[in-house]
């Protein structure tokens, strides 16, 4: 036999002894000590949102494959196992293990529930995020959600959204008045404030409300999921910027009964499983709200921002609602207090750093 043909004949078996040597191996600690278990996960959101579905996704997937297929949490599209708006009443009465949701639908059970995805003229992504990681949001938050027997990690961040879509232009606080809009969470009672008439409407019912003219705006996310939407075909205008979002968090909610008896390694997994699907989120909507920008603009989507005169209303408003809402509801001050008091702090630095070199960047890119 000649020599290179020996080598690869070796080195052949050498590969096949190598395999059956490993597959004798023990299969790691974990697949042999810790139980298995299987939960279900509601989201709020239909698959076709392959972005804020597919965090949930991302989230299931990392918890199953960390743990060998022990800990299987299968997720579930709205209206699956529960109705799209009621994810948080299956997770504290036990109906599910764990939903995937945005806190602030809920706010009319308390307001305190915005902060875990926006309040008007609040914080960032990244601000958030330091805010709930670093500087003890999360832990906040989870002394009011153990009310509602719930435990709560983020789960996404949309990043900061679009001012959404209008059958007729907004020039003045005058044309806010009278006009039907869904518009989640804490922010329509600001709207309210305007003479807007504020909708809390199910993404997956959004497009036919407006075609119809139930609605006459509506916000949703930004670019890369509202032209999955289509409300380009039914909205003329597009409006930027969401302050009532200048970033929006997703929220992982677990029954915290359930929570309580997860051994302590699966539950450091499902923390890391949902840091993971946050980070996920958020790189993914940045990578596709720039292209899917570009194809409304040239499918003649018209943009525009909303003038001065209508932010400041916006502003003073959300102000006025903060100051009546700190007054009755000493859960949402004592949130209020701490989270204002980092963004204070906060907002000063991004403006030093982060704020001057994305307007020169965005100066000397701009086509």
């Amino acid at each position: 036999m000649k020599r290179r043909q020996f080598l690869r004949g070796a080195g052949a078996v050498g590969t096949v002894a190598a395999a059956a040597a490993m597959s004798s191996l023990p299969k790691p600690a974990i697949a042999q000590s810790m139980p298995s278990i299987k939960w279900r996960l509601a989201s709020s959101f239909p698959k076709s949102l392959d972005t804020l579905y597919g965090g949930a996704e991302v989230f299931c997937n990392r918890v199953r494959s960390a743990t060998d297929g022990k800990f299987d949490i299968a997720p579930h599209a709205a209206g699956q196992l529960v109705p799209p708006l009621q994810v948080m009443d299956g997770v504290q009465n036990k109906t599910i293990e764990c939903g995937h949701t945005a806190s602030y639908y809920y706010f009319g059970k308390d307001e305190t529930f915005a902060f875990a995805t926006a309040i008007p003229f609040g914080l960032n992504t990244r601000q958030m995020n330091a805010w709930m990681y670093q500087a003890g949001g999360n832990d906040l938050l989870n002394e009011f959600y153990k009310g509602y027997n719930i435990f709560h990690l983020p789960g996404g961040h949309t990043g900061a959204q679009m001012g959404g879509w209008f059958r007729r232009e907004i020039k003045t606080p005058d044309d806010l008045k009278g006009l039907k809009m869904r518009i989640g969470g804490f922010a329509g009672r600001v709207m309210s404030k305007l003479g807007v008439v504020p909708q809390q409407i199910a993404g997956g019912d959004i497009y036919p409300a407006l075609e119809k003219g139930t609605i006459d705006a509506t916000e949703w996310v930004g670019p890369y999921d509202d032209e999955k939407l289509g409300f380009n075909k039914v909205a003329k205008y597009y409006y930027s910027p969401g302050w009532w979002e200048g970033c929006a968090m997703l929220s992982l909610m677990i029954n915290i009964e359930e929570w309580n008896k997860l051994p302590k390694y699966y539950q450091s997994v499902v923390e890391a499983a949902a840091a993971e699907a946050t980070n996920w989120m958020t790189s993914k909507y940045d990578a596709g709200n720039a292209p899917a920008l570009k194809r409304l603009a040239q499918a003649g989507v018209e943009f525009r921002e909303f003038p001065p005169a209508v932010m400041d209303a916006c502003y003073a408003a959300a102000q006025e609602l903060y100051k009546e809402t700190n007054a009755k509801n000493a859960n949402f001050k004592k949130v209020y207090d701490n989270y204002t008091a980092f963004q204070k702090d906060i907002v000063q630095w991004f403006q030093f750093a982060e704020g001057g070199f994305d307007r020169f960047m965005a100066r000397r890119l701009r086509g």
